[in-house]
């Protein structure tokens, strides 16, 4: 299958051969214009004949020869036409330098005379074997081939249809069951092991995922984990793997047993857990038996199960304490709507002829989930009679009951692809199995091999996503879903898929796959190269000697040292994270994606980034020796995508950046008062999309220029983040009457998802009390905002799910002027209908929730209807507590102000699961309804200083598990008998109490109540303890600029 990739490459060279920069070099150069038309009528007489020298190669070895003989010159000959659309770019890049720069450069390496004569000899070489390639082909008798592909259907817009549980079919009494399973071993003191076992593409892990989002399953563990196995059954990697999944953290601890189960005790100790173990293949009984169950099985509460998935019954049989779930087909009604769900996705109409030939091509997948749903994806694409009736005389049922049935499905729909297609999904094979691939990473990556070209009003971007959409839909790719991905204190979203393991396997036929275990050194012919993680660079850099083929490098982990100097290797992508590498140790002037995120970039390494004429997609994420770019950035026009999350240190950009129009995405702007570094720059990059985070926004000084900045025109953006400066400062008036006018004028479009504002000293926020512009956002930050006296008119937005507030002095309420009468109505009025999660920080004017349009506090007449998770810290003025019926986590915090907010804090929720009350220097007494809150799981209760105890009436608290009681010195007793009382406590922890210390230690009044509780920290009275208090959850980070 390999061999159908030729196709594509001849095509894409012999349309470089024709591309408008080659053709003008080639034209200026006497003589080489007609080499470069010859090269071209050779391409066009291969292409003509490839599709049937691919047929008649699967017999004829001499054939094959000849292919791979052709795939390597075609890669040769791609290089050279990238030579002349470089030298094109630089001589255009060129213009406008001096004279003298201009003379100097004849007489440098650089000449345009030496280019001539260099690239003569290198074309003529290559025009010579392409020459008698042709000769060669003559020979064999081969006949031309028409053009089978298709005409593409519109774009599937499945981007917006992330939850696939909406196209499973057949599953919901097995989901049932095992969910079941899972709820009846709640007595059981051992951890349970669960097998889900069935053939390849039967849904065995689709259905496990439906088990593990199961509403009843989330609220009965405490601690649920997923894992892929797959065949590599590494008990040290799985261990690492789930400690990191408790933590939300990496584990570096080395691979000692004892050590790891030390880790393992610790980050779940007595927690009710739910793991899964996707895709087990091991059949050796003492790996699980000596190795792995006994460290899974230590841990972990009454109740705790362990769901595998895997193939066989002999993996079932070794691993389960529970009788296994045996997968059966889906039946002839569910085959049918999971099949037609696709084929007749495009509206297209049931015809009485195709729903006849449908259901005989359904009964050919056997019930089969994915064969059905890759053979629906297929005929979606096909509307004629004769193309279904084409499909269904193909021999694709012939394997039914055998080992590998859906791989001929699988292989016929790849057949089928179109050759940017079949590319681009070959390529995904550089990707290790069950490996999360990030979406725009992915395409970005198509586009700097040159697997996709421009089509009609579709640029190179708008392809990369019709084809990866496709490749979803037709099931190549699957589990797509948005990802949150965080580091240095910085969070982005983004989109990630996988491969289902027999789609790998068939894109592993279609690629060379080479595979660096034992370093041994590289073939010639390797195109595409992924580093393991752990990979020893210094024997590595021996492994590309004489490489000339090499265009993708990718380091899945951090490369801490730079890579040795390839000077023959000529990458079109290059991914090294962790190192300040020199671009000088390759070839990389035909580089067109880079990511060098982690890296210390220096003045050098930026200097030659401004020499790559065809960068694409340039990823300097979390560079902290970023500090400002060279000026030539604006050469770079072909820049579509530049990445500057988390650069905390970066000063300034480029100048007239503006220039750059392809300009898709650009994470960050720092306005300066410099020519070409103003707001104004924004105005012609209309194609901005996703999120866009301004800085230094108190920079702008003209009005004129926040218009001409023309945010609302950004259709595309999703997400913005306005910052006029990090630290707080003092404003004169008419400095905030100003900053007022510019806030007016970066007015967005309406669709905005996440909106952060930060350091905006205007009083009023204009268009932000438009009701209307927040009917699709989602996520709203506002912070260190010294005179706004009111919020957004956010209060009934349909969509809002995250409100964080902080550091915003003259807040008085959350909403204001709503239609209710002081005296209140009858019925509550609801307002942030959809809100979530909201975080209110450091508002000391705050003292309600909601007034009426004549000032009047009507903050018992309203509702948060879903809220779920409250913080309220340092609200010294905030006497009262929002009604809010399901909040289920609540962190109270009072830093010791002199006035307290919540001084008495009123009834809790008896929804509550979390409660976490610190730094009430005056409390004394915890709200009197504690004892009613049958659901709280965890209560943490610390710098509590003035309090005295915890109030009678505990013995409700049946689900508590976790106490945590710190720095409560006056707290000297637990009520009587509550120690006993409280059946579900697994974990108490008491420090900085003295007395209570005493009580609970060896030879105190409680040490003997204590002994069924498996998990204690109780430190000696005057030992030092440290606690670690950590970030609200879904809190927006800010990094400084």
């Amino acid at each position: 299958m390999a061999e159908s990739l030729l196709l594509p490459v001849v095509e894409g060279l012999a349309g470089k051969a024709t591309d408008a920069l080659v053709q003008t070099m080639t034209t200026r150069m006497c003589g080489l214009d007609d080499d470069c038309e010859k090269l071209e009528r050779h391409l066009l007489a291969v292409q003509c004949k490839l599709a049937n020298a691919e047929e008649r190669s699967q017999t004829n070895a001499y054939l094959r020869t000849w292919m791979q003989k052709l795939k390597d010159v075609a890669y040769k000959a791609g290089d050279v036409l990238d030579d002349f659309q470089y030298e094109a770019l630089r001589r255009e890049a060129q213009i406008g330098e001096s004279t003298f720069r201009k003379v100097l450069s004849y007489v440098t390496r650089r000449s345009p005379l030496l280019f001539r004569f260099a690239m003569s000899k290198k074309l003529k070489g290559v025009l010579k074997k392409i020459k008698g390639l042709v000769e060669e082909m003559n020979m064999f008798g081969l006949e031309n081939s028409v053009n089978r592909e298709g005409p593409q259907l519109p774009w599937r817009q499945t981007h917006s249809k992330l939850d696939e549980s909406t196209n499973i079919f057949g599953r919901d009494d097995d989901k049932e069951g095992v969910v079941k399973l899972l709820l009846d071993q709640q007595d059981q003191r051992k951890v349970q092991v669960l097998p889900i076992f069935g053939m390849g593409g039967l849904g065995k892990t689709t259905l496990a995922k439906m088990v593990y989002n199961d509403q009843e399953v989330q609220e009965h563990f405490q601690l649920k984990m997923w894992h892929c196995v797959s065949d590599n059954f590494d008990v040290s990697a799985i261990v690492k793997s789930i400690i990191e999944l408790a933590t939300n953290g990496r584990c570096d601890l080395p691979d000692r047993i004892e050590l790891l189960q030390k880790k393992l005790d610790e980050v779940i100790g007595q927690k009710r857990f739910f793991l899964v173990l996707d895709d087990v293949w091991n059949e050796e009984k003492k790996l699980w038996e000596d190795e792995l169950k006994p460290l899974l099985c230590s841990v972990g509460g009454p109740g705790s199960v362990i769901v595998v998935t895997c193939r066989s019954k002999q993996v079932a049989s070794i691993m389960q304490t529970v009788d296994p779930v045996e997968l059966a087909f889906l039946s002839e009604e569910d085959s049918w709507q999971l099949f037609s769900n696709k084929a007749f996705s495009n509206g297209a109409e049931e015809q009485t002829e195709l729903v006849a030939i449908g259901k005989r091509i359904v009964n050919k997948c056997g019930g089969l989930p994915l064969a059905l749903k890759t053979m629906g994806g297929l005929l979606s694409s096909k509307q004629q009679v004769h193309e279904w009736k084409t499909i269904e005389e193909t021999n694709i049922g012939d394997n039914v009951g055998g080992k590998y049935e859906v791989m001929p499905i699988l292989k016929l729909s790849y057949k089928h692809l179109s050759s940017e297609m079949k590319q681009c999904f070959a390529f995904c094979a550089l990707s290790p199995k069950d490996y999360e691939m990030e979406k725009d990473m992915l395409i970005q990556l198509w586009m700097a091999n040159g697997f996709i070209q421009e089509e009609g009003t579709m640029d190179l971007a708008q392809k990369g996503e019709f084809i990866f959409h496709e490749l979803l839909w037709r099931s190549f790719l699957q589990d797509m879903k948005k990802a949150t991905v965080r580091s240095a204190g910085h969070a982005y979203g983004t989109i990630v898929c996988k491969m289902h393991d027999l789609a790998k396997d068939v894109s592993n036929e279609c690629a060379t796959i080479e595979e660096l275990i034992e370093q041994k050194v590289l073939v010639n012919n390797v195109c595409h190269l992924q580093l393991p993680k752990g990979v020893e660079l210094e024997k590595t850099s021996r492994l590309f000697d004489g490489k000339t083929s090499l265009h993708t490098l990718l380091a899945l982990s951090w490369m801490q040292q730079d890579f040795k100097r390839l000077p023959h290797v000529s990458l079109r992508a290059l991914h090294w994270h962790g190192s300040s590498t020199s671009l000088k140790a390759v070839n990389a002037k035909h580089l067109r994606c880079l990511d060098l995120s982690y890296c210390s970039a220096n003045s050098t390494l930026l200097d030659s980034i401004c020499l790559l004429y065809n960068m694409q997609t340039l990823r300097l994420n979390h560079c902290k020796g970023l500090r400002q770019f060279p000026e030539d950035m604006d050469e770079l026009r072909k820049l579509i995508h530049v990445y500057l999350y988390g650069c905390s240190n970066l000063e300034r950009m480029p100048r007239n950046i503006g220039q750059l129009n392809n300009l898709r995405t650009l994470t960050r702007f720092i306005v300066d008062t410099r020519d070409g570094c103003g707001i104004e720059e924004l105005k012609d990059l209309r194609y901005l999309s996703n999120r866009l985070e301004l800085y230094s926004l108190r920079k702008i000084k003209s009005v004129n220029h926040a218009k001409e900045a023309n945010l609302k025109q950004k259709q595309y953006l999703s997400e913005l983040l306005f910052c006029w400066g990090l630290e707080r400062f003092d404003r004169t008036e008419n400095e905030a009457c100003n900053e007022e006018e510019v806030f007016q004028h970066l007015e967005p479009h309406s669709k905005i998802q996440i909106f952060v504002l930060y350091g905006y000293g205007g009083p009023e926020m204009p268009w932000m009390r438009d009701r209307q512009m927040f009917q699709c956002l989602r996520k709203l930050t506002i912070s260190n905002l010294t005179r706004c006296k009111n919020i957004p008119v956010v209060w009934l937005s349909p969509s809002l799910e995250f409100l964080h507030l902080n550091n915003m002095d003259k807040l008085k309420t959350l909403c204001d002027n709503l239609c209710i009468e002081g005296g209140g109505c009858s019925t509550p009025l609801q307002i942030f209908p959809e809100l979530k999660e909201m975080v209110l920080e450091h508002l000391p004017s705050l003292e309600g929730w909601a007034e009426n349009s004549a000032g009047v506090a009507i903050d018992s007449s309203i509702i948060f209807p879903v809220l779920e998770k409250l913080a309220i810290h340092c609200c010294p003025m905030l006497a009262s507590f929002p009604h809010s019926p399901v909040l289920k986590d609540l962190n109270l915090a009072g830093y010791y102000l002199e006035v307290e907010c919540l001084r008495d804090i009123p009834r809790l929720p008896t929804s509550l699961e979390i409660l976490w009350i610190q730094c009430f220097g005056g409390l004394v007494a915890l709200p009197s309804n504690l004892g009613d809150l049958a659901k709280l799981s965890d209560l943490l209760v610390h710098d509590c200083r003035s309090l005295k105890g915890l109030p009678d009436g505990m013995d409700g608290l049946t689900s508590l598990r976790t106490l945590d009681i710190y720095h409560c010195p006056a707290m000297e007793e637990f009520p009587n008998g509550l120690l006993q009382r409280l059946p579900a406590l697994d974990k108490l922890c008491i420090s900085s109490c003295p007395e209570l210390q005493r009580r609970c230690r060896e030879g105190g009044d409680y040490f003997h109540h204590l002994v069924p509780i498996p998990d204690k920290h109780i430190p000696a009275v005057g030992d030092i303890t440290i606690k670690y208090k950590p970030a609200m959850r879904g809190r927006v980070m800010f990094t400084r600029s």
